[in-house]
């Protein structure tokens, strides 16, 4: 039997302290995810205050992953910038007293998401992991900080030409799929209108097919999407979003195009955009919801839902909403419990 699961989706909050006000009025969910840029420049305050925020959500259980942004939380890449900050020949050297004060000692940032397990927040290295939740569902995750870039300089980062192999794969029976990046061909689109998005990310989830797929990194990019599978299995041995989603039986459920006056929209259209940023507003979220109970089940299987959900805006003194969705998850074994 499955069950109608709620889950928060949250991105790139940027330890923003407007976020912490507007997260304690949303409703109670079973989980919260937040799929990384905790911060802006990975300062040790700046973790401290991104548990303090996740605090305050309402819900038992919060999973975390680590951003490009959270630089102190990938030691190497830590490491590998203080030395180029501090490069003979440099514009300046960073005083190690200074970095320990700011940044903190060498794994205290991971330190203090340990202490946070005792208030339910679980920060997530790459791979799989389970959880049985307190309303007696399963929920089998595969996370991932990875994310591919240009010049794969930042935390977590590669090179995308370089490639990243993302072990997720129908025999693990993943129901969520949690990065920081999104897959290329999915709510990834930049400002400029170019796909920064992973095309080997793609490629796994196309494989694993989940019921949920949640990320954040390009901003610009929020929104929800349902997407059916052209096969049970891809069709060729590089998966695309060109090959193997059924766009006819595809739903865009908002973007931010969606909710944005364009010059080009008649003043019907401009109204219908107005009056959904306002109901968007006054619940403080927006929601997408497919679960049996309510009689719209996800096609397990051959449906997986993708939420691009990243909090800051590339406007400045505005925030995008987050996302809260109910998808069904398998009951937990009684072994489990």
């Amino acid at each position: 039997m499955d069950i109608k699961t709620r889950i928060l989706v949250i991105s790139d909050t940027h330890a923003d302290d407007c976020v912490l006000q507007n997260v304690q009025d949303l409703p109670a969910v079973d989980v919260a995810i937040h799929c990384g840029d905790l911060t802006e420049e990975s300062k040790l305050r700046e973790f401290k205050g991104a548990l303090k925020l996740l605090r305050s959500i309402n819900a038992p259980l919060k999973l975390v992953i680590a951003g490009n942004h959270d630089l102190s939380m990938d030691g190497p890449a830590f490491d590998k910038k203080i030395e180029e900050t501090n490069r003979p020949g440099g514009s300046f050297v960073l005083d190690p007293e200074h970095i320990y004060r700011e940044y903190g000692f060498p794994g205290e940032a991971r330190a203090v998401f340990e202490d946070a397990r005792k208030h339910g927040i679980i920060f997530l290295n790459e791979g799989t992991h389970r959880f049985v939740l307190d309303n007696g569902a399963l929920l089998r995750v595969y996370a991932s900080p990875s994310t591919g870039s240009p010049t794969g300089d930042g935390a977590f980062q590669y090179k995308l030409q370089d490639g990243h192999n993302y072990a997720v794969e129908r025999r693990d029976f993943v129901d969520v799929v949690i990065t920081h990046g999104p897959p290329k061909g999915i709510l990834d689109r930049t400002e400029s209108w170019k796909r920064a998005g992973c095309p080997d990310l793609f490629a796994a989830v196309c494989r694993a097919r989940p019921r949920l797929h949640c990320f954040g990194h390009i901003h610009e990019g929020w929104g929800a999407k349902l997407v059916t599978w052209r096969e049970i299995h891809p069709t060729c041995e590089t998966p695309s979003h060109f090959t193997e989603i059924d766009n006819g039986k595809s739903t865009v459920i908002e973007t931010l195009a969606g909710l944005r006056r364009d010059k080009f929209d008649t003043p019907e259209i401009a109204a219908r955009k107005w009056e959904k940023l306002k109901r968007y507003a006054d619940d403080g979220f927006c929601y997408a919801g497919f679960s049996f109970e309510d009689g719209n089940p996800l096609e397990q299987g051959m449906q997986t839902l993708f939420v691009n959900g990243a909090i800051q805006s590339l406007d400045e003194d505005k925030e995008q909403l987050p996302w809260i969705v109910d998808i069904d998850l398998p009951e937990a074994p009684p072994m489990e419990w």
